[in-house]
């Protein structure tokens, strides 16, 4: 019965490492994404006018959801 009990025991130690492991790397790896999605890194092509569109595009569309969620907290409170 106590083998049984600190083989649990390692078992539920090595999971924790193992799922600590994988949440660090997915959030680097998120990070590293998001990055390169606001630069335009990601986007096709080699044409630098369509890269700076990109850019410009995404980083607008970023600038129009915090102006929504805005208004709608401001709206929502009675403010609007």
């Amino acid at each position: 019965m106590n083998r049984d009990h600190r083989n649990d025991h390692r078992d539920g130690a090595e999971s924790r490492r193992i799922i600590n492991r994988v949440g660090a790397e997915s959030e680097a790896s998120m990070a590293r994404r998001v990055a390169d999605h606001m630069t335009g890194r990601d986007a096709g092509g080699g044409d630098p006018i369509e890269l700076w569109g990109t850019r410009i595009g995404r980083w607008l569309g970023v600038g129009l959801l915090v102006y929504v969620i805005w208004w709608l907290i401001d709206f929502s409170s009675g403010g609007g």
